[in-house]
Order: structure tokens, then sequence, then C-alpha cells
């Protein structure tokens, strides 16, 4: 579940609760990782409060404060015995450089992987799900070569970089940068109280309440790479698509123009 950041905490809670069922319900055990935030404990009240409300009793605060805490075998555990695993906001960079190749970081694949546990990233948690990360950098009005960096991310999803917060901040020019710079990365964009929920080797579907946009530069003519730093790139020929709220698709029946996406998406990783 990839969520765009400021998702309802305190009212319907669509996107919360939709999280926990997909866990199993609200008997289930539940870890949230705090670890991309500097004010670990005033996130937690929110995520705590909020969990509570939607009856989960056996909700845990995860706050890997370094690597040694993410190889730490008994904090590792309660991965390991977790249903829905959270990651929250804050900063991406901070929460791979202290959970990427970690126990923990193998934890959450093997989660995912073997066990089908609910994975989900809020704002920085969403970007950092990723192989290849959005890691800083903004544009303004049009795309800018050179304006946007990339990171490792924990590769819990390939072949795309996501963008969060997306409509609400006009984030499309730096989609674009990337995608003009990357073609081999699909662009996603998620607006804020919205997730993309991906099921590997099944399908995807769009829920809350704004939409995800993707773009798609595989066939797009560029001149970026003779463009001096900081120039506009020409972008011929670059596919968008938009799904809003209620969008779903299985594998195999996505129209056409969407195959790439769902194939690159849905595509089940494996443990090495």
């Amino acid at each position: 579940m990839i969520i765009g950041g400021g998702e309802d905490r305190t009212d319907d809670k669509t996107v919360l609760t939709r999280f926990v069922e997909m866990a199993g319900g609200a008997e289930r055990r539940f870890v949230v990782i705090t670890s991309a935030s500097r004010v670990p404990d005033k996130v937690w009240e929110m995520y705590d409060t909020a969990f509570a409300d939607l009856g989960v009793a056996a909700r845990k605060h995860l706050h890997l404060d370094s690597r040694a805490d993410a190889n730490n075998p008994e904090l590792v555990a309660e991965i390991e015995q977790a249903d829905g695993i959270f990651m929250t906001g804050g900063d991406q960079k901070r929460l791979v450089a202290i959970i990427g190749g970690t126990l923990a970081d193998e934890a959450m694949h093997r989660a995912l992987i073997e066990r089908g546990a609910v994975i989900a990233g809020t704002s920085a948690g969403a970007s950092a799900m990723s192989n290849h990360m959005l890691a800083d950098g903004k544009t303004d009005l049009h795309p800018e070569k050179g304006a946007v960096h990339l990171g490792a991310g924990l590769g819990l999803i390939n072949r795309v970089v996501i963008d969060q917060h997306f409509s609400q901040r006009h984030r499309l020019a730096r989609l674009l940068t990337i995608v003009a710079s990357n073609p081999h990365l699909l662009g996603i964009g998620i607006d804020e109280d919205t997730a993309l929920i991906v099921t590997p080797g099944s399908g995807i579907e769009v829920i809350g309440d704004g939409a995800v946009t993707i773009a798609d530069g595989r066939d797009t003519i560029t001149n970026i790479a003779d463009l001096p730093q900081h120039g506009c790139p020409e972008l011929i020929d670059v596919r968008l698509h938009l799904l809003p709220s209620g969008s779903r698709y299985q594998t195999g029946e996505a129209p056409a123009p969407l195959a790439h996406f769902m194939h690159i998406v849905t595509h089940r990783n494996t443990l090495s």
C-alpha cells in the first residue's frame, strides 16, 4: 500500500481502515516504523490513536534509530511477527540510511514475499519503497535537468520512482524530470489521502480522496542529454495515465496502454 501522505487519521480513515482490513483485521499484529521522522514519539502518538480507534489492540511502535537497532534480532522479530507493517513520513533518505540492507530490511521483504503481510508506506515511507528512490530536489514550473536526484531505496517494488503529496504540491514537473533522464523507470505520483494498492502477481487498486498519476517515458523523444544543467528539456510523446480513486485492474485485464505499468508493478519479487 503506497500512500501519498496526509492520509485521514481522525474521521473516516479510509486508507488506514483498508490497511487494517488487508492485514486480516483489527485482531492482527501491527508495527509502525517511525525511522524516517526526527520526532518519532509525536508521529507515533498520531498513529497510536488512529489505530486504537480502528480497534487494533496489538500495535507496536518500532523506532529503529540506528543501523544497530535495525540489526537487533529482538526488534526485527517485531517485523517478523507482524501482519501489517507501516512506515511513516519524514525523510526517506534517513529511513533508507537506517534500514537499507539490514535484518529489518530483509524481514520486510520476507514478510511481503513469503508470508503475504501488508507493507504500507506514507509520504517518505512511500518514496522509500521503490528500488530507485526520489531522494531530493524540486522544480518550479517546468522539468529541469539536474534538479532532481535519485538514490537507492528498499526495493519492495522495482523500476518505478514514487513521488507523494503529488497534486497538492504541484510535482508533475518533478516527475517528468525523472522520466526524461531515466526513461526505463515509470514515474508514479500519488495524491494526499490516496493509496495505490499493489497485489503482487494479481492487480492494482486506487483508494482514497485523490488520484494516481503515471508517467511513462519509454517512447519519449527528448534532448535532455545535450542540455546544460538546469535547462528545460523537450519532451515529445510522454504517455500519462490518471487513475482516480476507485480505479481497479487485474493483471491481463488492463487496457493495452496500461499493460506495461501493470506488468512492472505487479511483477513478483523473489528473495535471492
